[in-house]
């Protein structure tokens, strides 16, 4: 009955071939959307919430304004190295803040596909994912209960917490090491 229809095995091979076509154009397509879309692309370089400018001449209001300057960063103890990190203001930080204040919290940590450093934190934190790029020295949230380092590059839907200051990728490359590592969390003072 398919003979009638078509007049030969070479017109079936041939509408059976753009079926496939059609298939595979339709399962890229989205795809090929997002990649040609007109939004601006965030690249690879976090966007840090600036802080405000005070206009010439006034001074801030806030009596702890130094103190909530020490509250936003940690400290990070890689191999013997103490790195100083700049945190975002979300509820995930908070909480981390506030585990931190009970005492140091060591993370043994195991390297991910290359790009990441990863370790279990103990506890549950929230969560404020976000599409977002990550870079050398990020510090992310991932799934609420995983402590993540990144040293390369990664496009993700995560929880940022914040960044490792002055640090180029070779620095901590080198404190991270190949294998795995255990990193210490603290908001006091390095040694």
């Amino acid at each position: 009955m398919i003979c009638r229809i078509f007049a030969s095995e070479h017109q079936i091979y041939q509408v059976m071939k753009k079926i496939y076509l059609m298939i595979a154009f339709l399962l890229l397509l989205p795809w090929t959307t997002v990649a040609c879309s007109d939004e601006p692309s965030s690249g690879n370089t976090p966007v840090w919430p600036e802080q405000p400018n005070l206009p010439d001449g006034e001074e801030s209001d806030n009596e702890n304004e130094g103190e909530n300057m020490e509250t936003r960063t940690i400290k990070l103890k890689i191999s013997g190295k103490t790195f100083t990190a700049t945190l975002v203001d979300n509820s995930s930080t908070q909480a981390l803040k506030a585990l931190l204040a009970k005492g140091d919290l060591s993370i043994r940590m195991e390297d991910y596909a290359r790009m990441e450093k990863v370790g279990p934190i103990g506890t549950t934190l929230p969560r404020n994912d976000e599409q977002i790029s990550t870079g050398p020295g990020d510090l992310i949230l991932y799934q609420g209960r995983y402590f993540v380092i990144y040293y390369g590059r990664n496009n993700y839907s995560l929880t940022r917490l914040g960044k490792i200051d002055n640090v180029t990728e070779s620095e901590l490359k080198a404190a991270l090491g190949d294998g795995d590592v255990t990193v210490t969390l603290s908001l006091g003072e390095s040694n």
